[in-house]
């Protein structure tokens, strides 16, 4: 079984190919050639939580599990299987992996739904997702104006400065006059208003996954005219951005969504990261790594 680091899967997975990969994953959930496994979560008293997904995809099959704790941070791992004979294939370190899929769904979603001339982002956020969030929606949209605002005036100017942004004093200085707007926080509560989203304007909701936090507020997501969220089933179970508003009438998968921009209408892809994204992107993480047996040669490690 090869085993690979977070250097190697942020090596081998080049944004633009991951976003190849999401588009190609959403259509086989559609033609029912993959299977998504929502996430699961086992809860201790400590505060230290495990979160286990799984999928199929293609010939493989995989599951991702993580732990967290609010005081000592994540440890997040991937295992890819052969589907024909379950034989393990691979182990990563996947906070990367994570990552980078998470941006690409974003940045697959974001070129199907959002105003083909979009030149202004606004993000809200200045952790390690916005950064890939970032850099996905650029690759799709030809954005040369991001706003960025964080609680932290030094964080979200340390990311101004890494993703030649420009750190902005509010989160509506931020949101305002965006096409392509970005929420990538850890907020219980709403971020942003209803009022500072234009027309014509999509946004990225992917930093609530939890059934009581929401990071938009319910005007918002009743204004929309689409919802798209990467799995219904999921989201069921833990978009508090929809789940606490309670509204569902304008909800899609994004498996089922076309190509469309309403520049009347407000779009919204509320993303909570699905296990069949993982088992694509790591599998050609794998496949990459197998066509350079020389640069992986001492990470295979035998089975016990």
């Amino acid at each position: 079984m090869l085993y690979l680091t977070e250097e190697d899967v942020r090596e081998l997975l080049p944004m633009r190919e991951a976003i190849k990969l999401m588009a190609e994953a959403f259509y086989a959930l559609a033609h029912g050639t993959a299977v998504n496994q929502p996430r699961r979560r086992l809860i201790l008293d400590t505060g230290a939580a495990l979160h286990s997904m799984a999928a199929s995809y293609g010939g493989f099959f995989g599951t991702k599990f993580y732990s967290t704790h609010p005081q000592h941070g994540f440890h997040f791992y991937f295992f890819l299987f052969d589907a024909k004979t379950a034989e393990p294939l691979a182990q990563m370190e996947a906070n990367h992996l994570g990552q980078i899929r998470t941006g690409a769904a974003s940045g697959y979603a974001t070129d199907l739904l959002a105003d083909p001339q979009a030149e202004t982002l606004g993000v809200i956020g200045s952790g390690f997702q916005a950064r890939t969030q970032i850099e996905a929606i650029r690759a799709v949209r030809p954005i040369n104006t991001v706003r960025i605002w964080s609680r932290s005036a030094e964080k979200r100017r340390k990311a101004a400065e890494e993703c030649g942004g420009q750190a902005v004093d509010s989160a509506e200085e931020a949101v305002r006059g965006a096409q392509i707007v970005v929420t990538a926080t850890n907020s219980p509560e709403p971020v942003i208003q209803d009022s500072w989203v234009a027309p014509g304007s999509m946004v990225n909701a992917m930093g609530a996954n939890r059934p009581n936090t929401r990071e938009l507020p319910g005007e918002l997501v009743r204004r929309a005219g689409l919802v798209a969220v990467d799995s219904l089933e999921q989201a069921k179970i833990e978009a508090g951005d929809l789940i606490l508003p309670n509204h569902w009438s304008n909800v899609r998968e994004l498996q089922s969504v076309q190509r469309q921009f309403d520049a009347q209408g407000i779009t919204i892809f509320k993303s909570l990261g699905i296990c069949v994204e993982d088992v694509a992107a790591g599998a050609y993480v794998y496949e990459r790594a197998q066509a350079i047996p020389e640069r992986f040669a001492d990470r295979y490690r035998a089975r016990r």
